[in-house]
């Protein structure tokens, strides 16, 4: 049987996301099938595209066409300046996309980068971002984010924190549910079996016996050791420093990190282009590439459709797992 096509949300209309629709569309049409959710006035127009009834005719377009489902907008596009009037527009093309993921419809969905800055401001959007908007739509409390690439992937246990409430945020029941999710994640929609988890340390040479911080003795290693008697294939808490070399890449299938940075640093030197954001939790597969609007270049035909590609490509790949 043939995968439904995957769901691509328009993100906002005067960003970059829509060019590299295209973009992705000319490099992908004899790869696999996904769809545009978007209202066709916005659409840049460098190639032909056909507006789609349902998503069971986008396999059939997408070898000549990008396939578009339609979404009216209340505005046009301007590229650069978010208009406030499409806020709520933006936000309902997530949702579609995500009731087509849920229902089978979609085999996945790829979210285009959003401006939430112009979501708060044109509908009072009350979430922190995407990924807790889908949660929220997907009926789910505890999701994970994780980084991926075929060079690596990464796990951040906080996210967007400061450095100094990392410490008190990374507490057992976090690090555990981060680690349970993960696992399920890789399990169920990547088709690894038996996933082997790296967790990196808190503090320089993950503590070095108390001698740099507490935290990795006293808060993360117990958790570690909880998880292995349940059967997880863990290595840690490891100095992150020496985490992310070549070898140290081929023991294990994520690297679970503490931090923020700790967990992009690595992924963004090793693959800046082919960073895949991948929601792991929710009860659909929700990749987006690894980058935001670019309002400074929207409308110059200069953006890179490398991660966009990238999220496609691994969306179909874990649809094929699930």
């Amino acid at each position: 049987m043939s995968l439904a096509p995957i769901a691509m949300t328009c993100g906002e209309p005067a960003g970059v996301g829509l060019e590299i629709a295209e973009k992705a569309w000319v490099a992908l049409k004899d790869e696999l099938s996904f769809f545009l959710i978007a209202d066709p006035r916005h659409l840049p127009g460098s190639v032909p595209h056909k507006l789609l009834q349902s998503p069971l005719e986008a396999s059939d377009a997408m070898a000549t066409t990008l396939p578009v489902l339609p979404h009216p907008f209340a505005a046009g596009r301007t590229p650069g300046a978010a208009l406030p009037d499409n806020a709520e527009g933006v936000i309902d093309v997530i949702a579609h996309a995500a009731d087509l993921a849920m229902n089978g419809e979609a085999s996945a969905m790829c979210t285009l980068p959003i401006h939430k800055k112009a979501l708060k401001d044109g509908a009072d959007f009350p979430y922190p971002g995407h990924t807790e908007y889908l949660a929220d739509l997907g009926g789910v409390d505890d999701v994970v984010m994780m980084l991926a690439s075929d060079m690596l992937r990464v796990v951040p246990a906080t996210i967007h924190i400061p450095l100094s409430d990392v410490p008190s945020a990374l507490t057992p029941e976090l690090i555990e549910e981060t680690i349970r999710i993960t696992a399920k994640g890789l399990q169920a929609q990547f088709g690894i079996a038996h996933p082997r988890i790296a967790v990196a340390g808190l503090n320089p040479h993950a503590g070095e016996g108390g001698a740099m911080g507490h935290e990795d003795a006293t808060i993360i290693a117990p958790v570690l050791d909880k998880l292995r008697a349940d059967g997880f294939d863990i290595s840690g808490p490891l100095p992150a420093d020496t985490m992310f070399h070549a070898a140290a890449r081929k023991r294990y299938d994520v690297a679970v990190c503490a931090y923020h940075d700790q967990a992009l640093i690595p992924i963004k030197t090793l693959d800046f282009d082919g960073g895949v954001n991948v929601t792991l939790g929710l009860p659909f597969i929700r990749t987006s590439p690894d980058h935001g609007t670019a309002f400074d270049i929207a409308g110059t035909g200069q953006a890179n459709p490398s991660s966009t590609i990238a999220a496609l490509r691994m969306a179909h790949r874990m649809a094929q797992s699930a």
